[in-house]
């Protein structure tokens, strides 16, 4: 067996790195993905992922040189999949000849085997059972348990990468910045004088009841003298539009067609987040803005942000915690010390 970390006894000057999902769990991976860059600082690291993280790598231009879309897989439910590129992509992989194929793509009960088509010269990752290591595969254990960033990260610690922190990041561009400008959305907002309220997610099954989000909303919005921003893509226009149907105050509904970016500026300057379990509430972990987010379906201990202080996670599938929402949201807008609210029972959350 090899004792020395892949990393150590490889010259790697390319990586493959096979993540093909949406933004939240892209989101969770930057940790892993700074690791690689500072322990790799001079390979060139390729994204392999779903169509539209070609932005997503942009983004994360310092971490990521170069993005090839993945055709999709039979047993992969991200995306349909596109039959007839499977062969040119396979065959475009293998002629790269990357050093190194990374799978960060969960337990690699199928990503290892697409990965293994990659052809690079070694491949790491997560397995099921047993781990392999030899010196061209190192497979660790899937962890059954833990945040998903810290699993993600671990594996590339494991590699030989150094600690560099698991905290999330969320880049701002001038372009965001012009986008929002030009967009008018927030004409009128003053930073720090609003909250935001995101009631959509991609799985509209996640959602919590619109009526439960205005609720929240009416109150902040009474007891702080804060604005409501409604935020969502132009796709969860009508349900920003039923949570301002259902509020007595006044809510501003930036649910319209501007990017990821220009919507992460607008929530960079307000007060705090409200959400539903889905990509925003990564986004607002890597912008450091404090959140409430309600989760009814996924692991809330895999997927909560790591920073349990300012991003407050409850479980509430039934939809009765609407005063727990507000009890947290209420801490967060007034900067109560998070070890008054534990003695006062206000933990654990979920």
């Amino acid at each position: 067996m090899q004792h020395r970390p892949l990393f150590h006894r490889l010259d790697i000057d390319s990586v493959a790195v096979f993540r093909a999902l949406h933004l939240g769990d892209m989101l969770c991976a930057v940790p892993a993905l700074r690791a690689l860059r500072t322990a790799l600082p001079h390979a060139r690291i390729t994204l392999v992922g779903l169509p539209w993280a070609r932005q997503f790598a942009a983004r994360f231009h310092h971490y990521i040189d170069d993005f090839i879309a993945f055709p999709g897989h039979p047993l992969l439910p991200e995306q349909p999949v596109r039959h007839e590129e499977l062969t040119p992509f396979y065959a475009a992989m293998c002629a790269r000849r990357f050093t190194l194929a990374l799978q960060l793509h969960g337990n690699g009960s199928i990503s290892n085997e697409i990965v293994a088509g990659f052809g690079a010269h070694a491949l790491a990752g997560h397995c099921q059972g047993a781990p392999i290591t030899t010196r061209r595969t190192v497979l660790f254990p899937w962890p059954e348990v833990g945040a998903e960033p810290d699993r993600l990260l671990g594996l590339v610690q494991r590699l030989g990468a150094g600690a560099v922190g698991d905290y999330l990041e969320f880049p701002l561009a001038q372009e965001d910045r012009q986008e929002l400008e030009e967009s008018g959305v927030a004409a009128g907002l003053k930073p720090g004088g609003y909250i935001c309220v995101h009631p959509g997610a991609r799985k509209r099954d996640k959602c919590w009841p619109t009526r439960r989000f205005a609720e929240v909303a009416d109150r902040l919005a009474a007891e702080f003298g804060v604005d409501v921003v409604l935020t969502g893509s132009a796709e969860e226009a009508d349900l920003a539009g039923e949570v301002a149907g259902h509020m007595q105050a006044r809510a501003v509904n930036a649910a319209a067609p501007i990017s990821i970016g220009a919507m992460a500026v607008l929530m960079k300057h307000a007060r705090l987040l409200v959400c539903n379990d889905t990509g925003v509430s990564h986004i607002a972990a890597g912008l450091r803005l404090k959140s409430v987010v309600i989760f009814s379906k996924a692991d809330i201990a895999r997927w909560a942000p790591l920073d349990r202080d300012n991003h407050r996670c409850l479980w509430d599938p039934d939809a009765q915690r609407s005063a727990a929402v507000l009890q947290h949201a209420r801490a967060l807008l007034a900067g109560t010390d998070p070890s008054r609210q534990r003695r006062a029972g206000m933990w654990p959350y979920w």
